[in-house]
């Protein structure tokens, strides 16, 4: 299974932190991932990721 579909399945509406190849780290709601980029949503920002520079990423608990 890919990452794509990992995230697909697992993480649609989640909160999540994703921790990059180049050492960022971003965080927001996933509302999307489609064609290798996820869409993460936070209150003033879209933010699109390339899934192959993903390293880790995980749910943020409230």
């Amino acid at each position: 299974m890919g990452l794509d579909k990992f995230i697909s399945e697992h993480y649609i509406n989640k909160n999540i932190e994703v921790y990059m190849i180049t050492k960022d780290t971003f965080s927001g709601k996933v509302i999307a991932n489609a064609d290798g980029v996820l869409t993460l949503q936070t209150e003033r920002d879209l933010t699109f990721i390339d899934v192959t520079k993903v390293v880790c990423l995980w749910e943020k608990k409230k």
